[in-house]
């Protein structure tokens, strides 16, 4: 059934209200609830359906500005349930704003269950997995009338903003949960638009991104140039592509795939820090990871270790991602061949779907919710999983239940080349033990001393093993930048059954050598080449937690929660 998107009514201080438009009587539908504001955008409203789509009117003609948001639909379409409707604002036609910056022509701001809005949060989710933005947020937080009065504008660029409530809402509810403040004398043209020649609005480099997410074939210049990494035409695109249609991965994991293929012979610890800028950190770590992991899936390995490899790598990679990867890019016929083996087992195990541990995590978590061991359990039932000795949520009840009430020592272990911002780290976190090696060499009189490095080592594993059989929190300070230096802080956590966190820092190589420049303690340029040459960054699935922290020193990513393996 097709459904007109109901009259958006104008805050009470709104200046672009005209004679007949609607005005909210009181904003009593905000008090005390969260809201998101958002850039209102200078479009034309469209709806989309499973099978069809409109502009406002329900009886909308043909019109050449909506060309392209009807291609759109033809991709996006079978992403969309029955009875759901996507709204948002057609942006390929110029009306009263000339934008030139645009991520897309469509943005997505609402979408609907029959007579029911999503959630803002969920309303992203969705429009992400489908491929479409929605529009910049402003400003987000407990409705304050000054807070919203104050944001302000370039009232030439942009035509005003939208208040909603984070929480959805009944259809009914409208009136009281969505409200707009509009710039005065909106309309700035003599003509309507849809009676003048059509000007396209302009994409930035961006738009490629969101192409690839909605099901376009990818435009692999035009990626690069939204990457910032050089990138070229060929067959291993278009092949990984078409793969992942077939898999029906959209989205972000759509994206994911086709820049691994782009990138697949990149180093993995570089490329996840240069990603990171252009494309954020979660997005960027994932692409980096099914580039680390894509050649495993060449190898030929026993048939009966296929499973719980198959099963550990899931917990760091789409595999059905990986495998369209993995398969595009095999350099000859014997690996596209293993690919393919490796495809049927891992269709065989139930491994190949977007979310192969969502049965089980969802079980775990419904009894598990509250508890202060709730992710060392989640952790420890993932590796059983993949072990092969459990296969159900019941299952793992059982298997983690002297996990639950959280008595356990934890140890938080560092891996980040030199100057990535470790210390910096550590010193936002409480209640810890710090075992930091440079403290140690300081300690013996000099903390640039490499001599005695096994002697500095194996005083600190004393300590942290005394400490972890005291039941403390500790850190770990160290480079620990390959798995050889990690495992053997590693073996003394699971000796002492500690709950062990990887804490990865990822940070571009001229970043590092910048803050390296002016460290107190700075390290030889060699000595930094090398440990970058050298680092290789965890992958989730190696500790039971997994933080990624970015240039700025936040943790921007995490892997290994409960939480965290919601897409």
């Amino acid at each position: 059934m097709r459904t007109h998107y109901p009259r958006t009514p104008h805050l009470p201080w709104s200046p672009g209200k005209a004679a007949d438009d609607v005005t909210a009587g009181d904003l009593s539908g905000f008090v005390g609830r969260e809201v998101v504001v958002t850039e209102k955008l200078d479009g034309e409203n469209t709806t989309m359906y499973a099978d069809g789509l409109h502009a406002r009117s329900l009886d909308s003609a043909h019109h050449p500005s909506r060309a392209w948001v009807k291609a759109l639909h033809g991709r996006i379409a079978a992403g969309i349930p029955a009875g759901w409707r996507v709204c948002g604002e057609n942006m390929f036609a110029r009306h009263s704003i000339a934008y030139d910056d645009l991520e897309s022509y469509f943005y997505a701001f609402s979408v609907w269950t029959g007579d029911g809005c999503l959630g803002w949060d969920d309303t992203v989710r969705f429009a992400r997995r489908v491929g479409v933005p929605t529009p910049p947020v402003l400003w987000r937080g407990t409705f304050d009338e000054r807070a919203v009065r104050a944001i302000k504008l370039d009232t030439a660029r942009q035509e005003g903003f939208v208040v909603r409530t984070v929480e959805g809402f009944a259809r009914n509810d409208f009136g009281v949960r969505v409200a707009k403040w509009v710039r005065p004398a909106h309309v700035q043209t003599d003509t309507h638009w849809m009676l003048a020649p059509v000007v396209p609005n302009g994409r930035g480099p961006a738009a490629a991104l969101w192409d690839v997410r909605s099901g376009a074939t990818p435009d692999a210049a035009a990626l690069g140039a939204a990457i910032g990494l050089p990138a070229t035409e060929s067959d291993a695109v278009v092949e990984a592509s078409a793969r992942l249609d077939v898999g029906q991965r959209t989205g972000d994991a759509r994206l994911a795939g086709v820049l691994a293929t782009l990138l697949h012979d990149r180093r993995r610890s570089e490329l996840a820090p240069e990603l990171a800028v252009h494309i954020g950190l979660p997005l960027a770590r994932r692409v980096a990871d099914l580039v680390g992991l894509h050649s495993n899936l060449h190898r030929a390995v026993p048939d009966e270790q296929r499973r719980a490899g198959l099963a550990r790598m899931a917990m760091s990679a789409d595999l059905g991602v990986l495998h369209a990867v993995a398969a595009a890019v095999a350099p000859e016929r014997a690996e596209r061949e293993q690919v393919e083996w490796s495809l049927l087992h891992a269709d065989d195990a139930g491994l190949l779907g977007p979310e192969p541990l969502k049965p089980l995590r969802d079980g775990m978590r419904d009894a598990l919710d509250g508890l202060d061991g709730a992710d060392r359990c989640w952790a420890e039932a993932r590796d059983a999983f993949a072990a092969g000795r459990i296969a159900t949520a019941e299952e793992g009840r059982a298997y983690t239940w002297r996990w639950r009430d959280g008595g356990f020592p934890r140890l938080v272990l560092t891996s980040g080349p030199s100057g990535s911002g470790k210390s910096t780290f550590i010193a936002g976190l409480d209640n810890t033990d710090v075992i930091s090696l440079d403290d140690l060499r300081t300690a013996r009189g000099d903390r640039g001393d490499q001599k005695a490095n096994t002697g500095i080592l194996h005083s600190g594993l004393d300590a942290l093993d005394a400490a972890l059989a005291a039941g403390r929190s500790v850190v770990w300070d160290a480079t620990s930048i390959n798995g050889q230096q990690r495992g053997v802080v590693q073996a003394v956590a699971r000796r002492r059954d500690a709950w062990l966190t990887h804490a990865v820092l990822l940070v571009p190589a001229r970043e590092l050598e910048r803050r390296n420049a002016r460290r107190e303690h700075p390290v030889p340029a060699k000595v930094l080449d090398a440990q970058l040459h050298r680092f290789v960054p965890p992958y989730p699935g190696e500790a039971h937690r997994t933080w990624y922290i970015g240039a700025a020193g936040t943790v921007d990513d995490v892997a290994g929660t409960l939480d965290s393996e919601d897409p």
